[in-house]
């Protein structure tokens, strides 16, 4: 299997590292993440380029990049090399509009998709609830026709920007009897009985997430995102693909915390030598750079079989495995190599290490990614 980069992709490389470098240095991504403010600027920036429609076929008005997984790793990979929390600001809207490009009607698309390319509104999915979490099929929360208005009612958690001015919810509820009975109604976050509580969290600071209560909700007929019941379906079907972009931003993340970290290791002097030059230090990072490298090539394996059109779900789930899981190590490494500086956050190590651990959870947690690598090899 070929990993080099053809010359487009890596002209695309150069040009998606060089703005987030230019446009979103880390200083402005440290005041974000203190202030908790949502980095208004650099997704505007991202709409002026065009990027936010990255996914969107090019007949609804993107780019049509959803049929080149490799060239959207790139993207991600970049968008995330120095917080997970500032890609999930961008792809959290991403993933749910490909839901209303693909399965919305004319209509949907112009009062959703058509503002959301032009960088006036956001989305947010609203999944999970407190008693089920992994087991989204636990959902409880519920929508019934009564006319021609859905009445919603039930209570929903670590719904990502749902708070944000001028968003759209992809509410999933259940909507039958059978386990899978689910469908998705698209929510405007100012619907009159509908409730956003901002949940305070170690993660997330710039994107932020919320709990949702929904108490005898009316919301129209037509607020109904493709058909009923197969919300379930419509929710997973870019799993794979909302899965290898999240391990692709992991990767990045830990390039630069490997990077920083090795920086650090060559400028502090202890003992009257480098840190750089005790051998525990120096064969720890080495470790690092190879698990590094693994991963990064096993999310660009998953990333070449996707786009050869091949099911890579297993694939996927692998990758993202082990870029969490190396990301996670590779910051811990960073917090013991800066000692006391890591818990400053102009290191930015401590922000690292905390992105880390929810990237172990959030997108599908490592035990149950290994449950999917576990049934493809029929065990």
């Amino acid at each position: 299997m070929d990993f080099s980069f053809t010359d487009e992709q890596r002209m695309w490389r150069d040009t998606v590292f060089s703005f987030m470098d230019r446009e979103f240095p880390r200083d402005v991504l440290r005041k974000h993440d203190q202030s908790r403010e949502f980095p208004e600027d650099l997704y505007q920036k991202m709409a002026a380029q065009g990027w936010l429609g990255l996914l969107i076929p090019e007949e609804h008005g993107g780019l049509g990049m959803h049929n080149d997984p490799v060239m959207f790793s790139i993207f991600c990979e970049a968008i995330g090399k120095d917080s997970l929390d500032t890609a999930a600001c961008i792809m959290t809207s991403m993933f749910t509009a490909t839901n209303v490009s693909r399965h919305g009607t004319a209509e949907q698309r112009e009062r959703y998709l058509a503002p959301f390319l032009r960088g006036e509104s956001k989305f947010s999915v609203s999944i999970s609830e407190p008693q089920s979490g992994s087991d989204a099929a636990g959902a409880r929360s519920t929508a019934r026709l009564d006319g021609d208005e859905w009445i919603v009612s039930g209570n929903k958690v670590w719904c990502s920007g749902a708070h944000l001015p001028n968003t759209c919810i992809a509410m999933m509820l259940r909507t039958g009897e059978g386990r899978y009975d689910f469908s998705v109604l698209l929510v405007p976050n100012d619907t009159p009985g509908l409730e956003i509580q901002k949940m305070d969290t170690l993660v997330r600071r710039s994107l932020g997430t919320t709990s949702l209560f929904m108490d005898e909700m009316r919301l129209p007929k037509d607020a109904l995102l493709g058909e009923v019941n197969k919300g379930w379906q419509y929710i997973g079907e870019h799993l794979d693909f909302e899965r290898l972009s999240i391990a692709s931003s992991q990767v990045g993340n830990a390039r630069t915390a490997l990077d920083d970290t090795v920086r650090y290791l060559s400028e502090r002097k202890a003992f009257g030598k480098r840190l750089a030059d005790f051998q525990v230090l120096k064969h720890r990072m080495a470790e690092d750079q190879a698990r590094l490298s693994a991963a990064w090539y096993l999310v660009y394996a998953a990333a070449t079989t996707m786009a050869r059109g091949e099911k890579a779900t297993a694939l996927v789930a692998q990758a993202k495995l082990i870029a969490a899981q190396t990301l996670f190590d590779i910051a811990f490494n960073g917090m013991q190599a800066l000692g006391g500086y890591a818990q400053l956050p102009e290191y930015d190590m401590e922000r690292y290490f905390r992105e880390a651990k929810h990237g172990m959870v959030g997108g599908g947690t490592n035990e149950i990614l290994r449950s999917i690598i576990a049934k493809s090899m029929d065990i």
